[in-house]
């Protein structure tokens, strides 16, 4: 979901009554209707299953090529302070000697508190 996309209450004219919420692209004005309900939350986990939060401590386990770029992010790099955000890469962090980047939770393992 984009932060830049508003709400809008639309009636519905059908026999049920329901009415329903939609997005608005304050861009180009196309609606869609979002996929899950609002209160639902997407469970983001680990290489190993472990649930992960924003705020979280993590590990990466096999080197990862950034695109663009001759760096390589090692194993074993420990990322502190992830935040969770929607798409394919999951992960958004700062890694030291890097940068900011995303990555994926199924190249990570959370260490615990």
């Amino acid at each position: 979901m984009s932060s830049s996309s508003t709400w809008n209450y639309i009636p519905t004219n059908d026999a049920s009554g329901v009415s329903r919420w939609s997005f608005t692209c304050p861009e180009c004005g196309h609606e869609w209707a979002p996929e899950v309900p609002l209160d639902a939350v997407q469970e983001v986990r680990d290489s190993v299953g472990n649930v992960l939060q924003d705020g979280d401590a993590v590990t990466v386990i096999k080197d990862l090529k950034v695109k663009g770029s001759s760096s390589v992010v090692k194993v074993g790099t420990k990322v502190r302070s992830i935040r969770l955000v929607d798409g394919d890469h999951d992960i958004d962090c700062k890694i030291p000697g890097i940068g900011q980047m995303g990555l994926k939770s199924e190249f990570v393992k959370k260490i615990p508190r």
